[in-house]
């Protein structure tokens, strides 16, 4: 039996994957979808790189995402229909192909197809269920697609991204259960997994706002797992919606300006560039502050990006010509209070002696329905790791008082405090779907 190694690659933007449908003039599966596929012989990763360099030319907007666990699969009707006519006493062998699954985060969405390629489109992950693909399409994209557990463990994104991925856990398992079993109850399996996702991340109130909504709208609409499915991808367009939304509203704001910021914030970031001038905390010890430095520098009509040590936040704004301080917000507590990156309160602090305004940068999602604060503690030894009795304090996250944050940005506008506290209200109620 011929053994024949593939790799099959997603390409996701905004919640959705590119799907190819293959043309007739492929060798195996002409006229079906399936993703950036192509052979790999000694090295997948490079394949990968090499395919969705030659199928689509996004390579250079791709990042990889996750590498999934390889699987094989037996097949008699790989080769085209042209090879088994011209070879019919070869008709019944099966090939069997071992995938290599691969997932990418794409910037953009311009795919150029080459003659593989008879049509490209971005659709939900769900579709693949619903389209004449290559065989095991879906078993390849549940090897890279979000889990529970990704969400829990992922200590390299921030909450607004982490909130996306949960939304398409929701989808993709209701999207599942929708296609394969559409007439079975399947709420409380949905709730149980809503509630999962819920504990997985608790201190991050994008994650837990978001799929609240989805839940709620979805269990107005007769609780259905197409109900679930259509509101978790609702819910992952109006996030990133509301992201954009709130870092244009923030780009008004500091346009022109030279402004101070520290750690990441993807909406933050997206804000930065109408600052004439940005300095950069680095953010020790994980130092995020430096990467977002030099994406700011490699930015077509980039600021003008000076990055200075966190201890130096307080001399940069008594010395250097700042108009703001510019943060995001891991979480906005319904009293005003702002969650974020430890050095946040440091930053606040200091703006506020000088007399400059601080502003925090967050969807609305990011508000709190309570008054509960999660302070996660970092890995002691990314501050020490010697021998020494040393007791090591290092933490993630620290929260800044409502009298020293000048705004909250967010995608409604700049909200005050009554503002967040009815925001706050509103979000409360939409958390009603686990009592009943």
């Amino acid at each position: 039996m011929d053994e024949t190694h593939v790799v099959t690659c997603f390409l996701r933007n905004r919640g959705e994957v590119l799907l190819l449908r293959r043309s007739e003039e492929v060798g195996s599966y002409p006229g079906q979808w399936a993703g950036v596929a192509g052979h790999a012989e000694d090295d997948p990763h490079r394949a990968a790189r090499d395919e969705i360099a030659e199928e689509t030319g996004l390579l250079d907007a791709c990042s990889l995402a996750r590498a999934g666990v390889t699987f094989s699969f037996e097949d008699s009707e790989a080769r085209s229909a042209s090879e088994r006519r011209a070879e019919p006493g070869d008709a019944g062998l099966a090939t069997r192909w071992v995938v290599h699954p691969y997932l990418f985060d794409c910037d953009r969405r311009d795919a150029e197809t080459d003659w593989e390629t008879a049509e490209a489109e971005w659709v939900h992950p769900t579709e693949i269920l619903r389209r004449e693909t290559v065989p095991q399409l879906w078993t390849a994209y549940s090897r890279v697609g979000p889990t529970i557990q990704q969400v829990a463990d992922d200590a390299d994104h921030g909450s607004a991204y982490l909130s996306v991925r949960a939304l398409e856990v929701l989808r993709d398992r209701a999207g599942s259960f929708a296609e394969r079993d559409p007439d079975a109850d399947r709420w409380p399996q949905l709730v149980a997994i809503a509630e999962r996702l819920l504990d997985a991340r608790p201190s991050m109130s994008a994650v837990e706002n978001r799929v609240n909504r989805a839940m709620s709208e979805a269990d107005r609409n007769a609780g259905t797992a197409s109900a679930v499915e259509e509101s978790a991808r609702e819910g992952i367009e109006r996030a990133y919606r509301a992201d954009e939304d709130a870092a244009e509203n923030a780009a008004d704001e500091i346009h022109s300006e030279t402004v101070l910021t520290l750690s990441r914030s993807g909406t933050v970031l997206d804000a930065l560039p109408a600052a004439d001038r940005v300095l950069v905390a680095e953010s020790r010890p994980a130092r995020e502050g430096v990467g977002v430095a030099e994406e700011l520098a490699e930015m077509e009509n980039a600021p003008d990006v000076t990055l200075h040590t966190d201890a130096a936040i307080g001399h940069a704004l008594a010395t250097e010509d700042v108009d703001a301080v510019v943060v995001g917000a891991d979480a906005i507590l319904p009293d005003g209070r702002v969650v974020n990156k430890t050095g946040t309160l440091l930053g606040a602090l200091s703006a506020d002696r000088e007399a400059i305004d601080c502003y925090a940068v967050a969807a609305s999602d990011k508000i709190r329905t309570d008054d509960t604060v999660h302070l996660d503690e970092g890995d002691p030894e990314d501050v020490y790791d010697g021998d020494a009795g040393i007791e090591v304090l290092n933490p993630t996250f620290d929260v800044t008082p409502a009298e020293l944050v000048s705004e909250v940005i967010t995608e409604r506008g700049t909200l005050g405090a009554d503002e967040i506290g009815d925001v706050s209200r509103e979000l409360r109620e939409r958390s009603q779907w686990r009592d009943e």
